[in-house]
């Protein structure tokens, strides 16, 4: 009876940081799918919709490593519940934004409290499950990356048509109300308590971390993968509504589907992949990220490169595009923690976040959009236009949204690069957990 009423309170644990996730990026992506409302009430062009994006990466990046560094000592509970707290209350004061510039602060606002998200929750999760089961729980939280961004792609296109952009920003912060305090109710487990050896408890120094070579090729796997995503991310619904000629609401329903199935897919494939070929060899969690990254760049190709009426085509291509890519969370955030002592979990992540969203995320969004905005004006030109059209708009995002497929070829390189060091590097915190196991005794 004990043992079921622990192992229920381990799943409840789950889920609540499961949906808190859910909410994150559900928080994240309802600007995305309420690009085009915004842009003509603002009279925006895709550079300063992609700004929106990168101010809050910028801040998000580098307030991450602080809060990284806080989640290996004080509590995590406490420092993620103020997190969702904060980006909650500047997510729904988007809705009063009557110009640019407040739009852009509530942006930056949201940056701040996310950013407390998944250096505690990753950390947390380490600590619950042994790690040749980790890919499946680290996939399964990763999942809130699609959900969420689905959820907040169908509902908000939707709401936005009936009640307006500023109701889907303030409706999108009212699940913390719930979520503050099913957090607060939950149990946080001693750092170390699952690893399988006496847990190395060197110390939590950010020039530790930085030591461990696979890192650096993870880092680098970060800053690929992020500029990809949070390009798609942002430019996703807009593509499908100028290229392919639905509607607000539809154009967030078939984004909405494309993360819900992509991303599901990806995210159950790497759980499974990743704690089956962590028992054949070790540096087989890297191995098949780098192989998945390169199965993404046709379906790329072939998903972007579609001419309008082909709307379907598109949408399964991109969705088997975004599930390639998917697979890179279950895989490459539990090698992390194949590599890293328990108290340098939060540390480690926050490197890991800054580097992959300044040097990625943050230049998904504004470089995809000048781009567009270039290759939008070279198209009018070519067409002898003194004009820029929604045609040649829609002709701008297309051919820039191809930087994708490119990318996805650099990101196969650098994860099979991190797979041949990776090996060194888990024996050389195997060795460490043995001698302070042996100096224990």
């Amino acid at each position: 009876m004990f043992q079921k009423t622990q192992k229920n309170t381990l799943w409840f644990s789950v889920v609540v940081l499961f949906a808190v996730n859910i909410l994150n990026f559900y928080d994240r992506h309802v600007p995305g799918a309420l690009v085009e409302p915004m842009r003509k009430e603002f009279h925006l062009n895709d550079t300063q919709i992609g700004l929106l994006g990168s101010a809050f990466i910028w801040i998000y990046a580098i307030v991450g490593v602080p809060l990284g560094r806080i989640a290996d000592s004080a509590s995590r509970k406490k420092l993620l519940a103020w997190g969702v707290v904060i980006w909650t209350a500047l997510t729904a004061s988007a809705g009063l934004a009557t110009t640019y510039a407040m739009l852009l602060f509530s942006r930056v606002g949201v940056g701040v409290g996310e950013a407390a998200c998944a250096p505690t929750a990753t950390s947390w999760l380490g600590d619950l499950f042994p790690p040749a089961k980790r890919s499946r729980v680290l996939a399964l939280f990763m999942l809130g990356v699609p959900v969420g961004g689905a959820l907040g792609y169908f509902f908000s296109g939707t709401i936005a048509e009936t009640y307006g952009w500023r109701a889907a920003m303030v409706l999108a912060a009212a699940p913390a109300v719930l979520l503050v305090p099913a957090l607060l109710m939950l149990h946080e487990p001693q750092r170390g308590a699952s690893e399988l050896h006496s847990a190395p408890l060197v110390p939590a120094s950010m020039w530790n971390v930085l030591r461990i070579p696979t890192l650096w090729w993870i880092i680098a796997s970060g800053a690929l993968l992020n500029f990809n995503a949070y390009a798609f991310a942002t430019f996703l619904p807009a593509f499908l509504s100028r290229v392919h000629g639905v509607s607000l609401a539809r154009s967030g329903i078939d984004t909405g589907i494309v993360y819900l199935i992509g991303g599901v897919t990806g995210g159950t494939l790497a759980g499974y992949l990743g704690d089956s070929i962590v028992h054949r060899r070790k540096d087989g969690r890297m191995l098949c990220a780098s192989v998945l990254a390169l199965v993404a760049i046709p379906f790329a190709c072939v998903g972007i490169l579609q001419p309008a009426g082909s709307l379907y085509v598109a949408m399964a291509f991109l969705a088997l595009t975004y599930a390639s890519l998917t697979t890179y969370y279950g895989l490459v955030y539990s090698a992390i923690q194949d590599i890293v002592a328990p108290n340098q979990r939060g540390s480690a992540m926050a490197i890991y976040f800054m580097a992959m969203y300044m040097c990625g995320a943050s230049f998904g969004p504004l470089l995809t959009g000048k781009l567009s905005d270039l290759l939008a004006h070279r198209a009018a030109a070519l067409a002898g236009s003194v004009m820029v059209t929604e045609t040649f708009r829609a002709t701008g995002l297309q051919q820039a949204m191809l930087i994708i497929p490119v990318l996805c070829t650099a990101l196969a390189f650098v994860l099979y690069m991190g797979s041949r060091t990776i090996i060194e590097d888990i024996a050389k915190r195997e060795a460490l957990a043995h001698v302070e196991a042996v100096d224990a005794s």
